[in-house]
């Protein structure tokens, strides 16, 4: 069994650092006045102009991706079709983050 939780958390490592650059590979392509994004330690941070922040990070006890902006946040779990997908059912992780993003920069985005 042990074997098995330490093969199965390496795949949620991998698949959530794949995640992560995808996002981050988005996100490099704003304007740096608009938004900055730093990855580290299993950790996004979105820094916006106003100072306030956003937050994307690992849960590794929980294979779950959390998702932290303003009082609001999100956890993510990894579906069976490869999308992570909010657990109260509001959405993939892109679309959640997009609709974060477009709320905060004024216009609509895209992740």
């Amino acid at each position: 069994m042990g074997a098995m939780t330490a093969s199965g958390n390496a795949d949620f490592l991998q698949q959530a650092e794949a995640c992560f650059r995808r996002i981050l590979a988005a996100l490099d392509r704003f304007d740096p006045d608009e938004l900055e994004a730093d990855l580290a330690g299993g950790v996004l941070k979105i820094a916006f102009a106003d100072g306030k922040n956003c937050v994307l990070n690992r849960q590794a006890a929980a294979n779950q991706l959390w998702l932290a902006e303003g009082a609001s946040a999100w956890h993510f779990a990894m579906a069976e079709d490869g999308q992570w997908l909010d657990t109260k059912g509001r959405g993939p992780l892109p679309q959640v983050l997009a609709d974060v993003l477009s709320r905060r920069l004024g216009r609509r985005v895209v992740v």
